[in-house]
């Protein structure tokens, strides 16, 4: 006879599973802060080394050598990981401290990067403090640096504080950057119309990771029909973290005033038409152009009640001479919607 599943057998292992990632997850980190320690502690040995003996390129060199013989199957023991452990300590001078900063729950490829990037320590504890919040991959910690988020975020003009409540117009600021780093917009400039529309979505796509965490993607070109128009918003997700809408439009030119009463048209119909209202904090809109003047943006949002920002996105000139004006995008995106209606009624 065959033992009958209990009821609860389902509930108790995703419970246990989650206790096991956890437990995993607890282990891993406090491997890589012990890590860090020794790291450190091999980078303060040299330090004081080199100040009380003074030991050159060639000790460092043997150094390097015998560790590597002593431990063969560790990694990190190389000439340059050893200078990096140098600096590691010689940037965060306090071993006590660093178990209790962020950079205590990065990666050493993450260390080496603020290392390698930065020269200021404040800057290296607040992207320390944001990577491991947001516990961004590396190639994403390096592309925050270079395009230098901590002059970015949450930047951008809005008229969020008369639209919203305060609480609730700080966070919707912290959304936004000024400008946005989008050079994977650009395409090929000899790039047929039948499938530029795609291929601008696809590059959009690729940029998520500039707009910011916690952003799901909901939608492209995501169709409203009002009273028999229809109407089409380029770019539509929804904040997981504040559970709010955000319309994201894109425009290739320098910011116009009606600009701004198109996105509010879209910012209204998302909140009327997605948002539940007892569970969902009030739609934003975001609009990307560019160019603009702060003034002009200033004077335009003050004329809405429909919470909105306008930030301009930043490209290499090369990717700006490659990216097509606003005309060929809308036809292109027009094509590939039609197409994909036809692959609809096929189906």
């Amino acid at each position: 006879m065959t033992d009958l599943v209990p009821d609860d057998y389902t509930a108790t292992l995703e419970e246990l599973k989650r206790q096991v990632h956890e437990a995993r997850l607890r282990v891993q980190r406090k491997a890589n802060t012990e890590l860090l320690q020794l790291w450190w502690q091999i980078g303060r040995t040299i330090i004081d080394r080199q100040a009380e003996q003074g030991w050159g390129s060639k000790v460092l060199d043997r150094l390097a050598s015998d560790l590597r013989s002593e431990f063969p199957a560790m990694k990190g023991f190389s000439r340059r990981n050893l200078l990096y452990m140098r600096a590691f300590a010689e940037a965060w001078p306090d071993a006590a401290k660093i178990v209790q900063r962020p950079i205590a729950q990065l990666p050493w490829g993450h260390v080496i990067e603020l290392l390698d990037k930065l020269d200021d320590q404040e800057l290296r504890d607040w992207y320390a403090a944001k990577d491991a919040h947001h516990q961004w991959s590396r190639p994403v910690l390096a592309h925050q640096i270079t395009t230098r988020l901590h002059e970015r975020e949450a930047a951008a003009p809005s008229n969020f504080a008369g639209a919203l409540e305060q609480l609730d117009s700080d966070q919707a600021q912290e959304i936004t950057k000024d400008p946005y780093a989008l050079e994977s917009l650009a395409v090929d400039g000899d790039a047929s119309e039948r499938g530029l529309g795609q291929r601008m979505v696809d590059r959009i796509l690729d940029t998520m990771r500039e707009l910011g965490p916690g952003l799901a993607f909901v939608g492209r070109q995501v169709h409203f029909d009002i009273d028999g128009d229809d109407f089409y918003v380029d770019l539509l997700f929804f904040h997981v973290e504040q559970l709010r809408y955000v319309v994201v439009e894109l425009k290739v030119t320098k910011f116009d005033p009606r600009d701004a009463g198109q996105l509010g048209f879209y910012v209204a119909v998302v909140d009327d038409r997605l948002r539940i209202r007892d569970k969902h904090q009030p739609t934003i809109g975001i609009l990307l152009v560019a160019d603009k003047s702060d003034t002009v943006v200033r004077y335009a949002l003050a004329g809405s009640n429909q919470p909105m920002a306008v930030s301009r996105y930043q490209l290499t000139p090369e990717a700006q001479k490659a990216l097509p004006d606003e005309q060929a995008i809308t036809r292109a995106f027009a094509d590939e919607l039609a197409r994909e209606t036809d692959r609809d009624v096929d189906e």
